[in-house]
């Protein structure tokens, strides 16, 4: 296996952690709709019969929300190191980092929501993206010169 294909190990367990939070979130969802009498209606507005439930079930699919938001960067950035053939330890761990960190975001999230410190979370998440970003674009620019 090619080092750069070592970064994916770390899109795959978040896509795996993504899934995780889906099921977590319809095995706390469907009991709370059955347990609030509540019979979906498509002409009410997007998100007022959800509004409904309990916050500790509306976290969850919040969080799910989330890991379909910002990790498409992550994802398509992994995907360019990959096609770039960045071998380099440093993208690796921090490609793992990201994913550590979003799985705490959605720990926090999911489980008590303390909003300062899922966003303290969320902002240092941003450093190992910003790290891989820098490094996908030197390795870009190296590729153009060399072309």
């Amino acid at each position: 296996m090619s080092p750069a294909i070592q970064l994916l190990g770390p899109v795959l367990a978040l896509i795996l952690w993504t899934m995780v939070m889906w099921l977590w979130m319809y095995a706390t969802r469907l009991p709370a709709i059955r347990a609030a009498g509540i019979k979906p209606d498509p002409n009410a507005p997007s998100g007022q019969q959800m509004s409904a439930l309990p916050a500790r079930v509306r976290w969850k699919a919040d969080n799910y929300n989330h890991l379909l938001e910002q990790p498409t960067l992550f994802y398509a950035l992994v995907v360019a190191l990959v096609l770039l053939n960045v071998n380099s330890q440093a993208a690796l761990f921090l490609a793992w980092g990201y994913v550590f960190l979003r799985v705490i975001h959605s720990l926090i999230q999911a489980l008590i929501n303390k909003i300062e410190f899922r966003f303290l979370v969320f902002v240092l998440s941003n450093i190992p993206l910003l790290g891989l970003i820098y490094i996908a674009v030197a390795a870009f620019l190296t590729a153009q010169s060399a072309a």
